[in-house]
C-alpha cells in the first residue's frame, strides 16, 4: 500500500475521459506499444500518447473507445514521439494492461471525481 495522501493532493491529479480518434503501431518503442491520439474535446482538444497495450488491443479495436487519462503531467519524450498524457490501465493476471474506461458513454473531457 502507498503512503496516504490528502484530498487536496488527489485534486491535483487531473484525470479526464477522452475518445481514441487514431491509433498506430509504434515499432520504435523499446517494448511493444501503440501510438494513440485521444480527443478530450473543448479546451484540451486532442492529445498524443503511447501505451504498452498490445496484449489485449489491436490498432483497429481502439478507435472510438473511451479511455481515462491523466492530462496534467508534463510532456515526455518516448523515442521519436512526445507523449502528452498518461492513459490509465490495470495489469491483468498475466501482466497485460487492461484500459480503464467508463462503463457508459460520457462526454469527452469529463473529469473523474
Amino acid at each position: 500500500m502507498s503512503d496516504e495522501i490528502g484530498f487536496d493532493d488527489f485534486l491535483k491529479v487531473d484525470i479526464r475521459v477522452g475518445t481514441i480518434t487514431r491509433a498506430e503501431p509504434f515499432p520504435e518503442a523499446r517494448k511493444p506499444a501503440i501510438k494513440l491520439w485521444v480527443d478530450f474535446g473543448g479546451e484540451l482538444g486532442e492529445k498524443k500518447s503511447s501505451a504498452q497495450i498490445t496484449k489485449h488491443y489491436t490498432v483497429e479495436s481502439l478507435v472510438g473507445r473511451q479511455v481515462m487519462a491523466v492530462v496534467n503531467f508534463p510532456p515526455r519524450q518516448i523515442g521519436p514521439m512526445r507523449s502528452e498524457i498518461l492513459v490509465l490501465g490495470v495489469s491483468d493476471a498475466e501482466d497485460g494492461i487492461v484500459l480503464l474506461s467508463p462503463d457508459q458513454n460520457v462526454p469527452n473531457g469529463g473529469r473523474m471525481h
